[in-house]
């Protein structure tokens, strides 16, 4: 099977629409781009949001590679300003509670993670024609939809449930089975748990 590199996008600006990143996320990008320098990526993805983008620049800017846009990796719901920022995190928290409920803006948590998991499919197995590792560039919500999604609810440790992926991690996967998530340069266990920034 081939492996996936799913990388948080670095801290993003705390606005409504498209934002970028923050100073720090840049840095947080850089330091997923030298964490990966090495890995022999083929192919690096992003999300069509902005700060998953700009993360990704970085990814392909030390891997010599393009950036492709899949819309399949963009977070289960972006805050846009349609709805109040109240209605927005109250959606959000229904949405992270009961993987079925539609919000006013965005997918389903489950709808999240089958779109996920069916890039995985088509760009993370060897037998889709994978002959090296690939970078993804995306979004915390998103990933810990396509976790529940693949290993179910009761192995995803508790933290990433409430708290998210922290900005800047990397979760490796091999084909479709989740193996890590590496912070700030060292590998913890899925199944350890990690306190997310």
């Amino acid at each position: 099977m081939g492996i996936v590199y799913v990388v948080q996008h670095g801290e993003k600006e705390r606005l409504p629409g498209d934002p970028g990143l923050t100073a720090r996320g840049r840095e947080q990008a850089a330091l997923a781009a030298e964490w990966l320098r090495d890995k022999g990526l083929r192919a690096v993805y992003a999300s069509p949001l902005l700060r998953a983008r700009q993360t990704a620049e970085a990814l392909a800017a030390v891997a010599g590679l393009p950036v492709l846009i899949d819309a399949r990796v963009t977070e289960r719901m972006n805050w846009d300003g349609s709805v109040p920022a109240e209605r927005f995190f109250e959606d959000w928290t229904r949405a992270s509670a009961d993987r079925d409920f539609v919000p006013a803006v965005g997918d389903s948590s489950r709808a999240a993670g089958a779109r996920f998991r069916e890039f995985l499919k088509e760009h993370g197995l060897e037998e889709c024609g994978t002959d090296g590792p690939i970078a993804v560039a995306c979004h915390g919500g998103v990933t810990v939809d396509l976790l529940r999604t693949l290993v179910g609810d009761e192995k995803v440790p508790e933290t990433l449930l409430v708290d998210g992926v922290p900005s800047g991690a990397i979760t490796v996967f091999d084909g479709l089975r989740p193996v890590s998530i590496a912070e700030t340069g060292h590998l913890a266990g899925l199944e350890t748990g990690h306190r997310p920034g």
